[in-house]
């Protein structure tokens, strides 16, 4: 019975170490490649690190006025500024004050056509009766497609109807 034993155990050794080597050089498979999301997709045409002015102009109000302007696709995080001043021209030269004040909105495309059509729309923006405003809003990520939005200025009522406004926007990507 002595004489088993060791046979056992050379035979179980034996067994131990042949396996050994291929558990352990088995490589273990990389996990699946997961679909990414629209918006945590980067891609070379993504316009971080730019800027684009949307207006630079001095022009008569009367009523209202609308300056269309697109985000492009892939914005992560655009941002919306600027800064507006209007005036009353009298004869004695430009005045700033109240008779010179407008409303100022920035809407998206759905709130826009709603405001176009004289439904009632919450805006991404507004300011209320201002002749000097600065102005700093961050829009929304656009993601596969680029997105539209209007800056609407439009005369307060109570004021002069006539009106000039400067106003200097960009928007930062």
């Amino acid at each position: 019975m002595i004489r088993y034993m060791p046979v056992r155990w050379l035979c179980f050794s034996v067994v131990f170490v042949l396996s050994f080597p291929t558990v352990a050089c088995q490589k273990k498979q990389a996990p699946p490649a997961q679909e990414l999301a629209p918006m945590d997709r980067a891609t070379p045409l993504t316009p971080v690190g730019t800027s684009q002015t949307i207006l630079q102009k001095t022009f008569a109000l009367t009523a209202t006025k609308t300056f269309p302007f697109t985000i492009p696709a892939h914005s992560a995080a655009p941002h919306l500024h600027g800064i507006f001043a209007s005036f009353v021209r009298n004869t004695g030269g430009g005045e700033s004050d109240d008779a010179a004040n407008v409303d100022f909105l920035v809407l998206t495309q759905d709130q826009y056509d709603d405001f176009s059509h004289g439904r009632q729309s919450e805006a991404l923006f507004s300011v209320d009766a201002s002749h000097n405003q600065a102005v700093n809003v961050d829009l929304p990520s656009s993601l596969e497609q680029g997105s539209r939005y209007y800056l609407i200025f439009r005369s307060s009522p109570g004021g002069d109807p006539k009106k000039v406004v400067e106003a200097n926007f960009r928007v930062d990507f």
